[in-house]
């Protein structure tokens, strides 16, 4: 009798999928034929893959799934041969070889394409200097209800703050899970003072670049750490590939990944928490 209740499960799975999700999964395996090998690697890889994008060792790509999506225009999964096909588009218009198989190459590619997207970070590989804070009156203090528990600073550029704020009704209207849990999507890091901040990044020894650089984008109050979820016993801005890839399967990102830009907000790959505002197009 044990051995029937899997199959019992799945066929009350497959029930209970909707309409909707089932024509999606349908257009998701158009061009079975030609991209299905391509598909398999990828949903091996999408898991398995060792690799240290970042320097520290990482298995699996899925962590980077919904900006790879996003850059695709598909929300197929990986294991789909929309996706292969779509990959596939893509490494051939930076003149990749269009294999459709996802590979350390594309992702540096996409990773560039990425960082392109944050003038801060462009004007400072072009040898720009560091730039000055905003003068105090262009900075608006946050509300209780937008502070979140772990906060370092509650400043903001005051036009950024309003970018924010229209973002975050927008996501509480579209997206159940952020309405239902008004945490998410709390600013715990928003302007730092230069001066602040290399003081306390010097005290933590952790000015390598990656966790906070000593040229830092929060000094524009342009920049926002959100709180998009995180494991137990590990911080809101936890860099545990774990912990990253917590965040990135949770519905407040994903809805940032596909909306954000909106309200003119650009991510950083490597932090989900971290977004930078470049205006509005």
């Amino acid at each position: 009798m044990r051995a029937i209740w899997p199959l019992l499960s799945l066929f009350v799975a497959l029930l209970a999928v909707s309409p909707a999700a089932a024509q999606t999964r349908d257009r998701c395996q158009d061009g079975e034929e030609q991209w299905a090998g391509q598909a398999f690697a990828n949903a091996i890889s999408v898991y398995s893959l060792e690799w240290s994008p970042f320097g520290s060792q990482e298995w699996g790509w899925e962590t980077y799934l919904p900006l790879i999506q996003k850059e695709l225009g598909t929300e197929c999964a990986p294991t789909t041969p929309v996706f292969a096909e779509a990959l596939s588009r893509l490494q051939a218009r930076y003149n990749l070889p269009a294999t459709g198989v996802f590979d350390q190459p594309t992702f540096q590619v996409l990773r560039g394409v990425w960082q392109e997207r944050r003038p801060f970070i462009m004007a400072r590989v072009n040898g720009g200097p560091c730039p000055d804070p905003p003068p105090l009156n262009q900075l608006g203090y946050l509300v209780a209800e937008e502070e979140h528990a772990d906060r370092l600073t509650r400043l903001l550029r005051r036009d950024v703050l309003d970018a924010y704020r229209r973002m975050v009704a927008a996501a509480r209207a579209e997206v159940p899970e952020v309405a239902r849990d008004h945490e998410l999507l709390q600013i715990f890091s928003g302007f730092r003072d230069p001066e602040a901040d290399a003081a306390r990044c010097a005290e933590q020894g952790n000015c390598d670049g990656v966790r906070r650089a000593v040229c830092s984008p929060h000094r524009t109050g342009t920049a926002i750490d959100l709180y998009v979820g995180q494991i137990e016993g590990l911080g809101v801005d936890s860099t545990n590939p774990a912990s990253r890839q917590h965040m990135t399967r949770g519905a407040a990102y994903r809805w940032l990944v596909q909306n954000a830009g909106r309200f003119g907000f650009v991510p950083y790959v490597y932090e989900p928490w971290h977004w930078e505002w470049v205006g509005e197009r």
